[in-house]
């Protein structure tokens, strides 16, 4: 049979119509693969968290003769109070100790941090890139190699054991200053800086009243970056510091787990105190979140 105008018309309009379809459900399937791949590494990354929630309501016993993923007797309660008064409350101390070097240290180092990363973007001086260099050497460098250095330069000063051992070196933050330099180059223009100074502002106040607010969703980012890594540092501490009342959550927990004149189980506790020393990052990041993920949208665009 002859074919006609009509029926090469008819044919040519189909073909788009089928590539679409075809083009459409190779992205559903593409789409699927995407969701079920996610959702693999969601179950992945949560599975820990599900399991410690899990294991602190259960008691020594259960923790080894029941199903990890499962609840057994529910002792969540007993093991509360337990984490809270055993050895005379030095859980409760810890829990202090460590918001202290978090807080303190998170905050004095975003202070810094933006304050030496607004510098290196506005300003031209002798040797800005020589700094900016040596800033990124620093953050290539892992800080367990740091802690002995710290320590004898503590130590030279008399500050081992004390809060302060802990806290001057969290002070500094090599990726805060960094993070903090890409967001000042873009979130705070010139052009808005130079109309401050033409109505007679110094720099100070420029940089506090102006910079400052542009840089929030910075702020926020190098905050809560620095925050997680003081409350979860545990080298430096274990270093430093010798006097049980200065330590933080997790290295007060690992001396329940190692301390050789214990004769106690004390394995439901520690996973108890696992659990509570993890609800503040939760409480952080759930609370910042909308500013740390505008700072991090931000600093992938500008950087």
């Amino acid at each position: 049979m002859a074919t006609t105008p009509l029926d090469l018309d008819q044919r040519s309009r189909r073909e788009p119509e089928n590539q679409r379809l075809v083009g459409a459900r190779l992205l559903s399937t593409k789409n699927i693969a995407a969701y079920i791949f996610l959702l693999a590494l969601t179950v992945y990354f949560l599975t820990p968290l599900y399991w410690l929630a899990i294991s602190a309501t259960k008691n020594n016993t259960d923790l080894f003769s029941s199903f990890g993923l499962w609840f057994a007797h529910f002792n969540l309660w007993q093991n509360l109070y337990e984490t809270f008064t055993y050895g005379n409350g030095e859980y409760v101390r810890w829990i202090i100790n460590t918001a202290l070097y978090a807080v303190v240290g998170g905050f004095l180092s975003m202070l810094i941090s933006v304050m030496a990363g607004y510098a290196l973007a506005k300003y031209n001086f002798p040797g800005r890139s020589l700094v900016f260099t040596l800033v990124l050497g620093a953050v290539l460098v892992p800080p367990t190699t740091l802690a002995l250095p710290t320590y004898l330069l503590m130590s030279k000063v008399h500050l081992t054991n004390t809060y302060w051992a802990v806290l001057l070196p969290a002070l500094l933050s090599p990726v805060g200053v960094y993070l903090a330099r890409v967001y000042a180059t873009a979130a705070a223009p010139d052009d808005i800086l130079d109309a401050a100074r033409v109505d007679g502002a110094g720099e100070f106040r420029i940089f506090w009243q102006v910079a400052l607010p542009l840089l929030r969703p910075g702020l926020i980012t190098i905050f809560l970056f620095q925050f997680v890594a003081i409350w979860n540092n545990f080298f430096l501490p274990l270093v430093v510091l010798s006097d049980p009342t200065l330590f933080p959550i997790n290295l007060g927990l690992a001396t329940w787990n190692f301390d050789p004149a214990s004769h106690e189980l004390l394995f439901n506790l520690i996973v108890t105190g696992s659990l509570i020393s993890v609800l503040p990052l939760i409480v952080m990041f759930l609370v910042l979140q909308r500013y740390w993920r505008a700072g991090l949208a931000f600093g992938s665009v500008t950087g």
